[in-house]
């Protein structure tokens, strides 16, 4: 099994830095518009809403003050996401990027969009079955890994006996394919029993919630941890216990979501993955400058044929929270996480 150790995963892990966007051409000059859309794929995570729309609109005006970004969000509609992208093609978009709610049929966007002339920078999530211009997201391989990994080691630490829960993401989001497998290279020599795993669909908590409380039934007694896909997911098995009265394993998590960082401090769940959104928002909008104005942005890897670039995650527990959480990366505060319901915890882990 490979193992990951969460201090290695703290940086990039893309070959080079992404290429600085040349002042010229302008973003209005020949054969451009000056528009750019991002298409998010759901409501179910609440970091699109709350970082990546407004981190990737705020880095775009920095690159372009005339440049527009149109922005959608699907909440979890392929059909929508079609929709969304065609009308932003004949609003005249030259640059798509796209989140996929469906990695599958995302590929008729690309075809779409390409066939018009348009660029598409795939988001967080890859287009397997049809390239596109260009690909940015965190490894979620290694993400997969390292919230696995993390969860086996401290339960080598601590001792604890049984097996494992595995709640996947959605069956139609390649991305989460990807975290699935590096979840695998975790767990499967582990010497913990996996119990059963699940695909989220949708990534819905409350589908995750469902699950876990059957396997609460199922396995009695016999769950030492989950290994959650995401916060969501993580949050539901979280509730699942609770609503069954039975104690609380460790569960992990991904996306360092408010309410996820607010039930690791509360010691409800184990771990969740930092992804500076910043840093890969930013990403997206300058190699969509780049496109717009017919730049070729720096290649740092290659996923499902298209050129890359993949930043590494970092694993967060109780241990490295107020460091990476509140650190120059971090986009939460103090005072967001500790309201009065937190107060005593967060005094407690020396938070302030």
């Amino acid at each position: 099994m490979r193992r990951i150790a969460a201090g290695a995963l703290s940086g990039l892990i893309a070959l080079g830095a992404l290429a600085a966007c040349a002042e010229e051409p302008s973003a209005e000059g020949e054969g451009g518009t000056g528009k750019v859309a991002f298409l998010m794929p759901d409501l179910a995570s609440t970091r699109y809403e709350q970082y990546d729309a407004p981190l990737f609109t705020e880095r775009m005006g920095e690159l372009c003050e005339e440049c527009e970004v149109i922005y959608q969000n699907a909440d979890s509609d392929a059909a929508l996401q079609q929709q969304q992208a065609n009308s932003a093609i004949a609003q005249g978009a030259k640059v798509i990027v796209l989140d996929p709610v469906d990695s599958t049929a995302a590929a008729t966007i690309v075809q779409t969009a390409q066939s018009q002339g348009v660029k598409v920078v795939a988001y967080d999530r890859p287009i397997p079955d049809k390239p596109a211009d260009f690909y940015i997201s965190f490894d979620n391989e290694a993400i997969g890994e390292a919230i696995g990994q993390s969860l086996v080691d401290h339960l080598d630490a601590t001792g604890v006996e049984g097996g494992l829960l595995q709640v996947n993401g959605s069956p139609t989001d390649a991305a989460a394919g990807l975290i699935k497998q590096g979840i695998h290279n975790a767990i499967d020599d582990s010497g913990y029993e996996l119990l059963a795993e699940f695909d989220t669909p949708d990534w819905a908590p409350e589908e995750a919630q469902q699950w876990v409380s059957g396997q609460i039934a199922q396995f009695d007694g016999q769950i030492a941890g989950v290994v959650a896909a995401n916060d969501g997911t993580g949050g539901g098995a979280i509730a699942a216990f609770k609503a069954a009265d039975v104690d609380l394993p460790p569960v992990t998590g991904n996306d360092a979501e408010l309410a996820a960082i607010q039930r690791i401090v509360a010691g409800d769940q184990y771990n969740t993955i930092s992804k500076p959104i910043s840093i890969v928002a930013a990403a997206a909008a300058e190699v969509a400058y780049q496109l717009m104005t017919g730049e070729e942005p720096e290649v740092g890897a290659t996923l499902f044929d298209t050129p890359s670039q993949l930043f590494a995650p970092t694993v967060v527990t109780q241990e490295n929270l107020a460091e990476v959480i509140f650190g120059p990366e971090g986009v939460l505060k103090p005072e967001d996480v500790c309201t009065t319901e937190y107060a005593d915890a967060c005094a407690a882990l020396g938070i302030a």
